[in-house]
């Protein structure tokens, strides 16, 4: 998308509410979004396609894993961690990009749908049966739940940004 035509995702007023209490119920509305697609009646309401979004909450999954390509400055992980339970229960804000990184944040690739889906399936799949054993990059040692609830408070940001008419 042409810069000059970017979405200021801080101020999308038809962004959707949501709250996702298990994997099942992102998943769920991954689906629900895929098949409006898939019936001509999504709506696009950020800068990226359904596709980029489910492929961008696939690779974060996988971060978990395998570690993100970015260490934070100790700054910043002094400053946020006290804000761990606001962002795991609370929600994310949007608009929000990692400095120094080209586009702001990383696994923005635009993919088809089905491969964004696929991708965002298998990472659901791997999050339900296995907990990242790794220290997450900000908020140092989480449990399994607590892993959960920062990955559903990250689909409920991005899936935001859809919405079936």
């Amino acid at each position: 998308m042409a810069e000059e035509n970017k979405v200021n995702t801080k101020r999308v007023p038809e962004r959707r509410t949501l709250r996702f209490g298990r994997i099942d119920d992102a998943l769920a509305d991954a689906e629900a979004m895929a098949a409006a697609q898939r019936e001509g009646r999504l709506r696009q309401l950020g800068n990226w396609t359904l596709g980029q979004i489910l492929g961008h909450l696939a690779t974060w999954v996988g971060y978990a894993y395998d570690g993100v390509p970015v260490t934070p400055p100790l700054l910043i992980r002094w400053i946020m961690r006290p804000m761990k339970k606001r962002f795991l229960y609370k929600g994310m804000p949007a608009g929000v990009h990692i400095p120094k990184t080209p586009g702001g944040t990383f696994g923005t690739d635009v993919l088809p749908l089905d491969e964004g889906l696929a991708r965002y399936r298998a990472a659901c799949a791997r999050l339900k049966a296995e907990a990242p054993r790794r220290r997450h990059p900000i908020f140092g040692e989480m449990t399994h739940d607590e892993w959960i609830a920062g990955q559903l408070r990250h689909a409920e940001l991005h899936l935001s940004f859809v919405r079936s008419d």
